[in-house]
């Protein structure tokens, strides 16, 4: 009695301690943010309100969003149509199982997405996170395979420097070397990776860009299921921007040799690149492609992995008979719900001219930071304004002086770098380009 009676004080005790704890007390010492070490974290900064193109601080201050929360809220914060698309709809019933049983919001969601997606994409599967959905169709593209009586075509080819997702398959293909992943190798399967594209987005194409893919395919092709790729902009791995004619010689390739095309669309898709999707810019159609991020204009969670009839037959002619995968929260309705108010707004076409606008302007703004000791690059295209320095920024300094400078940029490694709402205004936009500039001169010269 007298150790329980001593237990339940050190209970009583705990529990006294974590709930005197102000919110930021108690998320530096229990709460675990993304790249983020539990023993000396970074800084947070606790919101309380977001609308259009600014977050609002709980410490007063208004901050212009120039991520667009992982570059998904591409509407802005707080937007009517989708505030009333998820109102609506939770009302009604915010979940039931997706085995077995449909629903209007994930029926509406799939005609659109597939009147959008490039020709001959014709079967959605839909999935929880843009991660999932790189998993969703890497087990479609070996499935695949696997049901056509070739199970040794089970391995990927990649570009290095791509980014996939941070759970286990994709981690397999982000690249092995300067990926954020490197310390899981020897638990990743092992998949062919290719030289980064070296052509730049305007440049004249180089024969020799293609070549060592060329060679790979050759070798490798027997054993390959697919080749994964982002379409035009490698993102998390790099923010690089290459040439379209790399992507539409991949498109041959997987022709010549028989292997499917996944195009991780994720970060690339809904307009970000000034094309609807990264594809188009190459005017290819891929087998498989991955949807995320931006589809429900970042109000929640919901990707999705479209594939062709083909790959959709070919999946299910063997043995199980059935694609082996199905997320608990699969198709959502409220996710699926907002997802549909966000490609309503997609299709009115307002993105075009917001899209080519922000590009505009960063291009006259943004170049100045080549002038910066530090910088040794500046790239745009479309809605992303990238900024590379020499040497990787002190993220722990650098932050809280944009936060200071009135904007919210997030950089990472050598990369500082803007993807804002479409619905940014031009003083807005002003206000992230200028911050770059000071905050960069004024900490690194």
């Amino acid at each position: 009695m007298r150790q329980q009676r001593l237990v339940n004080q050190i209970n009583f005790l705990n529990f006294t301690i974590v709930h005197n704890l102000t919110n930021k007390e108690f998320d530096q010492q229990h709460i675990w943010h993304p790249y983020t070490s539990a023993i000396d974290p970074l800084p947070c900064f606790e919101v309380s309100g977001a609308s259009g193109a600014e977050i609002s601080l709980a410490s007063g201050e208004t901050l212009v969003d120039g991520m667009s929360s992982w570059w998904a809220a591409i509407h802005g914060y707080n937007h009517p149509a989708l505030n009333a698309a998820a109102h609506q709809q939770v009302d009604k019933f915010s979940h039931v199982m997706f085995g077995g049983l449909t629903h209007e919001p994930a029926v509406n969601l799939c005609r659109q997405l597939l009147s959008m997606a490039p020709a001959g994409l014709e079967r959605v599967f839909l999935a929880d996170s843009g991660s999932v959905s790189v998993e969703v169709a890497i087990k479609m593209a070996v499935q695949y395979w696997a049901c056509q009586g070739r199970p040794e075509k089970s391995r990927l080819i990649a570009p290095r420097n791509g980014y996939h997702g941070d759970t286990f398959a994709a981690m397999s293909v982000c690249d092995p070397v300067n990926g954020m992943h490197s310390l899981f190798t020897n638990s990743l399967t092992k998949h062919v990776f290719a030289p980064a594209p070296q052509t730049r987005f305007g440049q004249a194409f180089s024969e020799d860009d293609i070549l060592p893919l060329e060679e790979l395919f050759a070798r490798h092709h027997e054993e390959l299921a697919a080749l994964i790729l982002e379409p035009v902009v490698q993102g998390a791995g790099g923010m690089r921007f290459y040439h379209p004619e790399y992507l539409r010689r991949c498109r041959q390739l997987c022709d010549t040799y028989d292997v499917l095309l996944i195009c991780d669309e994720i970060a690339t898709g809904f307009g970000r690149t000034g094309k609807l999707f990264g594809c188009d810019h190459a005017e290819i159609s891929p087998d498989i492609m991955c949807v995320g991020k931006a589809l429900t204009g970042g109000y929640m969670t919901l990707a999705a992995t479209l594939c062709t009839e083909d790959v959709a037959r070919g999946v299910c002619e063997g043995n199980p008979g059935v694609f082996m995968h199905g997320p608990t929260f699969m198709g959502n309705p409220l996710a699926c719900a907002v997802a549909g108010a966000s490609l309503s707004l997609i299709n009115q076409g307002d993105w075009q001219v917001q899209v080519q606008g922000i590009e505009t302007q960063l291009k006259a703004e943004l170049s100045r930071c080549n002038e910066l000791a530090c910088v040794q690059d500046v790239r745009i295209l479309g809605a992303i304004g990238v900024v590379e320095t020499k040497h990787p920024v002190d993220m722990k300094r650098l932050q809280p002086l944009f936060v200071k400078n009135g904007v919210w940029i997030r950089p990472f490694g050598k990369l500082v770098y803007i993807m804002p709402p479409y619905v940014i205004s031009s003083e807005q936009l002003s206000r992230l380009s200028d911050a770059i500039y000071h905050c960069l001169s004024h900490t690194y010269g």
